[in-house]
């Protein structure tokens, strides 16, 4: 077992890991014991009880956080030469097509956020391999694929974020960063829980949120009461 920093020890000494926290506690906990001399995200982990290799229990979804995310998204649109000006004038900070699907196919993904047209989607299927394991594969379940790119960029520099139930049931998504007041990081992962109860698949049986945790990088989990969490 890895050896614990003096930092490690004092974050740990500071909650009691086998408590339950109510979500504004938990966030209270998790600035206390972030020692990153950078502004750390704050990231909340929801372990739910569905089964990922079936289509019909899969969770994904996309929300716009109500205070951003507290960092500069970078988002692409690969368009048609006709829809060029509405995503520039939208904020998009690359926009093009086949010069960016070659420079993506050479290995480029210096993006957050990649947005494009249904009619433009056949070219882009082939990067699936390279853009799939990185989270920036276009999809229509979360808005990135669509006529409205001036929207659909607007919406990302405000805060919008996609998520996605991985193989072991788990969500995972940044909602803050530590810098933020309290008040402004509950709401926003109220707003990111809220959304995953309204996505609970019919198909799900049983207890749908098993646990949740909110942390920051490199801090440790701070255990958050479900029932308070998520009415």
């Amino acid at each position: 077992m890895a050896k614990l920093t003096k930092k490690q020890k004092e974050a740990l000494a500071k909650f009691d890991k086998t408590k339950t926290y109510t979500l504004e506690e938990a966030v209270s906990v998790v600035k206390q014991i972030t020692y990153t001399k950078f502004d750390a995200s704050v990231d909340i982990d929801v372990r739910l009880g569905v089964d990922p290799r079936k289509a019909n229990q899969m969770v994904r979804g996309s929300v716009t956080l109500p205070h951003g995310t507290g960092k500069t998204v970078r988002v692409l649109v690969l368009c048609t030469p006709e829809k060029e000006e509405e995503a520039k004038a939208a904020g998009a900070d690359y926009v093009g097509l086949d010069e960016y699907i070659t420079k993506i196919k050479g290995g480029w993904t210096d993006v957050d956020v990649i947005i494009t047209m249904p009619n433009v989607m056949p070219k882009i299927g082939a990067l699936g391999r390279i853009l799939g394991p990185r989270g920036l594969m276009p999809n229509p379940k979360t808005g990135t694929v669509t006529m409205e790119v001036g929207k659909a960029v607007q919406e990302s520099k405000a805060g919008k974020i996609d998520f996605k139930v991985d193989k072991f049931g788990i969500i995972h998504t940044a909602v803050a960063k530590v810098s933020f007041d309290n008040n402004k990081i509950v709401e926003n992962a109220r707003e990111v829980l809220q959304m995953i109860m309204k996505l609970k698949p019919s198909a799900a049986k049983g207890t749908y949120v098993k646990s949740i945790a909110i942390s920051s990088t490199m801090s440790p989990g701070v255990r958050v009461d479900v029932k308070a969490a998520t009415v």
